[in-house]
């Protein structure tokens, strides 16, 4: 079976690379950061537009009708430009919640017991499993999901407590009581594979920036008349960071074609082992300047860090790996 990309999958990578180089590049970013600003709703209509969040919809549903593997591709090219947001939630409910294919309605998700990121940017909230963080009461089963908005949006937002972020993109909610009904929103097993896959995936692009960023200065910063990038150690410490990267892109590509819950769980592990760690050897490399502000390094290893406990935790990871094993 041959894995390798298509000329389309090439050319759709290429082009959202370029959008976001364009609209999220290291100067907005940085903008972004010092200025402290919520979601750009300017640029999350124009992901709309791109097809961003309508990819997997149906032509006939005004989406782009391609799969699974091909948002693995978009979400890879996201980690790569830490753009922020609840992209991910807000994908999954293209086609299922209005607005969000097109950019309009921006989705944030509530995962049980874990913080919600983007809560008070969110036109609606995507409530996975149980509808609440820790006290019993309605909502739905293990397996289902179930979208709210409106006035139990805003119940949520008003009792739901601000956390402090590792991530300075990502602002933190912790909800404390129970959630308002909702839409049951059908397949919630599938929606959270599919989210933990597609965090893989963003987790994957951070964790191959991170080594390119690490080889650059490898090769520009000189040390004792050579580039550091001529020291063993150094090598080393790149050539682990590429391996990392390449073992994980192939958990993560795999288990797009297959969909195979173990894989997406063993893809997460992957993935998420390589982000962080390459994002500790990346600051390695860099040495002093690799603590500082100025530096995107933190900004990796912050986000990954961060994404490492969405969606799917290792030790739930793991659990559904040894689960499949019996």
């Amino acid at each position: 079976m041959d894995f390798q990309l298509s000329d389309d999958q090439r050319a759709l990578r290429a082009g959202v690379r370029e959008l976001l180089a364009g609209r999220f590049g290291r100067g907005r970013m940085r903008a972004a950061l010092d200025n402290g600003t919520g979601i750009d709703r300017a640029l999350w209509r124009e992901l709309g537009e791109a097809g961003f969040f309508a990819l997997r919809l149906l032509e006939t549903e005004g989406g782009v009708g391609l799969g699974l593997p091909e948002s693995v591709l978009l979400f890879e090219e996201a980690g790569r430009s830490l753009l922020p947001g609840p992209l991910i939630a807000t994908h999954l409910a293209a086609g299922a919640v209005k607005g969000a294919a097109e950019g309009e309605t921006v989705v944030a998700v509530l995962d049980a017991g874990q913080p919600v990121g983007h809560l008070g940017d969110a036109d609606g909230l995507l409530v996975l499993g149980r509808g609440e963080a820790r006290t019993p009461g309605p909502g739905p089963e293990p397996g289902e999901a179930r979208f709210v908005t409106g006035g139990a949006l805003r119940d949520v937002v008003r009792e739901a407590v601000p956390v402090r972020s590792l991530d300075p993109f990502t602002s933190l909610w912790r909800v404390t009581g129970p959630v308002g009904p909702g839409e049951l929103l059908a397949g919630g097993a599938r929606l959270r594979d599919e989210g933990a896959l597609l965090a893989a995936a963003e987790q994957l692009g951070s964790a191959a920036r991170t080594t390119e960023m690490a080889v650059q200065h490898a090769g520009e910063r000189e040390q004792f008349g050579s580039p550091i990038g001529s020291f063993q150690a150094v090598k080393h410490l790149c050539a682990g960071m590429l391996v990392r990267a390449e073992l994980a892109r192939s958990a993560v590509y795999a288990a797009a074609v297959t969909a195979d819950r173990a894989e997406i769980a063993g893809a997460k592990l992957l993935a998420d082992d390589a982000a962080v760690r390459n994002a500790r050897d990346c600051l390695q490399v860099h040495g002093g300047m690799g603590f500082t502000w100025e530096a995107d390094v933190h900004l990796h290893l912050k986000r990954a860090w961060l994404r490492s406990g969405q969606w799917l935790t290792a030790a739930a990871a793991e659990e559904a790996l040894a689960a499949d094993l019996c």
